[in-house]
């Protein structure tokens, strides 16, 4: 008998990966023609002729869709992750169902099944589910192009990227504005750019401009902008597709702050489940307050409240109201509304580690008053160290800029911007000015109002930002907290960074030195750029606009809607730079390469 080896094998392999890939290409494909269907239905008027071809198309993808599930069920059921199992069957069953009405149609209209049929074969039922499945099939595109070792900065890039021309595309249909409104292809650009990018800059106003659908487009591009595209591309991956690869894994594991390769999956569902909870309380905070005091329906507060929330925490800016937050409506009899939004900021702009590490400290401590109370189950191992090195610099940073900044605006603006309010007014509205430029972008009283150390104080607070791994844009304060203690070593004469306790890696410190200084460079070409295409404007007004849009702040002198199209097209650039960073642009154009063997000779270099 003869005898086989592992290399009789490998053309047969080879052969499987080759369909398999093909496979996977073709439904990558065949979903992004499922989703520009989908787009088609929701902006355009169609025919009835045009809607036959939709819902035909409807019909073929969700049997195809069914198919390679039942596939993918028969051949991956291997790689199929034990807390996706229930998922990956509701998405089964929910395909399942839209086909239902189509294989067996019901003999009367009066039949027992035709409510159930009637919501299976509803229109938003089947675009809802189709939609998402394809949705699922390009995450799981884009997870495979990472598996072979894709540049994980150039994926990011292109991520931001497809999001806004795909949100530029939905805010031009008709159904996203007035009747009345022509937006022109730069302003919706730009519109798409600030909310993907979570800035709050626009040239127009949003009340006046969009339609309940455009404003809804715009809430979706800044909940997606604001967790990060690559983290809901990961989650739908990692969560309903499967396993990953181990270059994947790796990829994943740096852009999440992951200290392990098995809480990676726990850290996204962490992510997910604070934002989608903390929207929701902040949105139930806002509607309370402003519950029959604005003019509004139950369905219209209950929308202004979401909106609101979610633009808060993802550090956006965008408000429905004419003139922002300092819409009159608001201005009087409304303190709580500025400090629910207030907390929110906070919250969005220190960070999602920093927001698992309070988890884990209060469940470390519920769990010690339980054993303690009722002595239940085992004594919990006690810790020293909960809170890690990231979230006392956070705390840290963050208190000082909050208390400083709340400080030195109430006292410059307690007799100009605040000198009509009263005592409670001027603290609420200096707590929320201190707060809004890292890097939110509310605002309450025009900026334009305060004084010329107020705005450099605004400048300073938008540069800074907020964390890393938050919704913020900015330096971060982790850089300016590591910045610090460099600083404070090399005058102390030390040859080790350390902060809290904690040597910090030299690699940390070179990331510090060259963010700091590529904010520089870019701010400082910019500013020339912009007055050489608006001469007209105030060089300081350019300034402020150029922070705001790089710190992806969203606060402007009412200088936005003044420029041309080409200054348009520039600050969507920098607001692109900023929310995807300076650095992870550059190493996506950069091609990679392997570190050397060798390390070059040594040479001191005379500082000062």
């Amino acid at each position: 008998m003869k005898n086989f080896s592992l290399k009789s094998l490998r053309p047969s392999t080879v052969t499987e990966q080759r369909i398999r890939r093909w496979v996977e290409g073709a439904m990558f494909l065949f979903s992004l023609m499922v989703l520009g269907v989908l787009f088609v239905d929701y902006g355009y008027t169609l025919q009835p002729h045009e809607q036959r071809i939709i819902q035909t198309i409807f019909r073929l993808a969700k049997g195809v869709y069914f198919v390679f599930f039942l596939l993918r069920l028969l051949f991956d059921w291997r790689t199929i992750r034990r807390k996706s199992i229930a998922l990956t069957f509701t998405m089964g069953v929910a395909l399942l169902a839209a086909l239902l009405p189509h294989w067996f149609p019901l003999a009367t209209p009066d039949h027992a099944l035709s409510g159930l049929w009637a919501l299976f074969s509803n229109k938003y039922y089947v675009g809802g589910v189709v939609g998402l499945y394809a949705i699922l099939e390009l995450s799981r595109g884009v997870v495979g192009m990472i598996n072979r070792r894709t540049n994980p900065a150039l994926l990011l890039v292109s991520g931001f990227m497809i999001l806004i021309i795909l949100g530029t595309l939905l805010l031009l249909v008709p159904r996203s504005t007035l009747p009345e409104i022509h937006l022109s292809i730069v302003d919706a650009l730009f519109v798409s750019t600030s909310a993907v990018c979570v800035t709050g800059l626009t040239p127009v106003d949003v009340s006046s401009t969009f339609t309940i659908e455009g404003q809804t487009v715009i809430l979706l591009l800044i909940q997606i902008g604001g967790l990060g595209v690559m983290t809901i591309t990961s989650f739908f991956a990692l969560f309903f597709m499967g396993g990953t690869g181990l270059f994947n894994q790796f990829a994943l594991r740096d852009m999440l702050s992951s200290d392990t390769f098995s809480s990676l999956l726990s850290m996204l569902l962490y992510i997910l489940g604070f934002t989608f909870v903390i929207e929701i309380i902040g949105a139930l905070l806002i509607w309370h307050n402003i519950h029959g005091t604005l003019g509004m329906g139950l369905h219209e507060e209950l929308y202004f409240s979401l909106f609101h929330a979610i633009s808060a925490f993802c550090n956006a800016g965008f408000s429905t109201l004419e003139g922002n937050l300092g819409n009159p409506l608001v201005m009087q009899g409304h303190n709580a509304l500025y400090l629910w939004i207030s907390l929110l900021v906070i919250l969005g702009g220190i960070g999602f580690p920093i927001l698992v590490n309070f988890k884990e400290i209060l469940f470390y401590y519920g769990r010690m008053v339980i054993h303690r109370i009722f002595a239940i189950g085992k004594k919990p191992v006690r810790y020293y160290h909960l809170t890690n090195i990231n979230t006392k610099i956070v705390l840290t940073m963050t208190t000082i800029l909050l208390v400083g900044g709340t400080a030195a605006i109430a006292a410059l603006e307690w007799h100009g911007a605040f000198a009509q309010m009263s005592l409670t007014e001027k603290l609420t509205h200096a707590l929320f000015n201190a707060t809004v430029p890292r890097t939110a972008g509310f605002n309450s009283v025009s900026v334009t109002q305060f004084s010329t150390l107020t705005l450099l104080l605004s400048l300073v607070l938008m540069w800074i930002g907020g964390a890393s791994q938050s919704t913020a844009g900015g330096i971060k304060v982790n850089t300016l907290g590591v910045a610090w203690a460099n600083f404070l070593s090399v005058v102390r004469g030390r040859e080790s960074v350390t902060l809290f306790g904690r040597e910090i890696p030299a690699d940390s410190v070179r990331r510090t030195s060259a963010t700091i200084l590529g904010s520089l460079i870019v701010l400082g070409c910019s500013l020339p750029i912009l007055i050489l295409l608006e001469p007209d404007i105030h060089p300081m007004r350019l300034l402020f606009e150029a922070v705001s849009a790089l710190g992806t702040v969203g606060s402007s002198m009412d200088t936005t809607p003044l420029l041309g199209e080409p200054a348009k097209l520039f600050i969507s650039l920098l607001m692109f730079t900023g929310r995807v960073g300076l650095i992870t642009v550059l190493l996506s154009l950069m091609p990679q390469r392997s570190a050397p063997r060798y390390r070059l000779p040594k040479e001191h270099v005379i500082i000062n």
